[in-house]
């Protein structure tokens, strides 16, 4: 097409000025481009289209069967007396709770990859509590403190309720010698204190880089603080950590921007 063209304005219309011919040739060659790129684009287009409809699809069939075990522990859970059954129903429960929470999260991803994040305003001493009082039922033992004031903020709820499950899951994790939490919430500022190993200097200028764990024999991949930090920067939330070796760490996080 280009060489075609080309030969039409040399030959046929006789034009020799070089400044058209140059625009012409870039134009005709830009188009060509375009052409080929949607071309070579399209089939990669339909696999994501695809891909996202059977993600979609996948995600509803996943929340059918959790909201079957749901309603059918409760009902079996009315009828039972004997405390081991009873047991073994509420460990039937919080299995299923963690479903729904990987369920969330699942959701939460593919949203946020769609650049669709869900802002809203909400309470976050509200939210801050919940979370407490579930990870506390699944870290049996523990201590958790809470102090938390009212604070409407408005940003990302599921990414929000994500960053403050890794916070409290690593305050639990690094204190397994003094097992207790303190989360304080007062003004703007929420604060997660634990009382464990602490970190020097220098593991603290890598806790947010990549694949980073400073206890290699803790279980993890140690991908949660940079991704919370990516969380706190997107939303200008102040994210600050101060720790001390032997003596636990505390980390700071500064909603005045997020403000509702």
């Amino acid at each position: 097409m280009v060489v075609s063209g080309l030969y039409y304005f040399l030959v046929v219309l006789a034009l020799h000025d070089f400044i058209i011919i140059l625009g012409i040739t870039f134009l005709l060659t830009g188009l060509m481009g375009f052409l080929m790129a949607t071309l070579a684009l399209e089939p990669l287009k339909e696999h994501f289209n695809n891909l996202e409809r059977f993600t979609k699809e996948t995600l509803h069939e996943l929340n059918l069967p959790i909201n079957t075990i749901t309603a059918n522990t409760n009902m079996l859970k009315k009828n039972l007396n004997d405390t081991k059954s009873i047991k073994r129903i509420e460990r039937i429960e919080m299995a299923t709770a963690m479903l729904q929470e990987r369920y969330a999260e699942l959701d939460y991803l593919i949203q946020k990859q769609m650049h669709k994040e869900r802002v809203e305003s909400f309470d976050l001493s509200k939210i801050v509590a919940e979370r407490i009082d579930f990870l506390g039922a699944l870290y049996g033992g523990f201590k958790f403190k809470k102090e938390l004031q009212f604070l409407e903020i408005s940003c990302d709820k599921m990414g929000l309720l994500k960053v403050m499950d890794n916070l409290i899951e690593n305050a639990v994790k690094y204190s397994s010698d003094s097992r207790r939490v303190n989360v304080m919430l007062k003004k703007t500022t929420l604060e997660i204190i634990d009382f464990g190993e602490g970190m020097d200097e220098v593991e603290l200028l890598h806790i947010f880089d990549r694949y980073y764990q400073n206890d290699t024999t803790m279980a993890g991949f140690g991908i949660g603080l940079g991704l919370v930090k990516s969380y706190c920067d997107r939303y200008k939330i102040g994210l600050h950590v101060k720790s001390q070796k032997h003596k636990g760490t505390t980390v700071s996080l500064d909603f005045k921007e997020v403000i509702a």
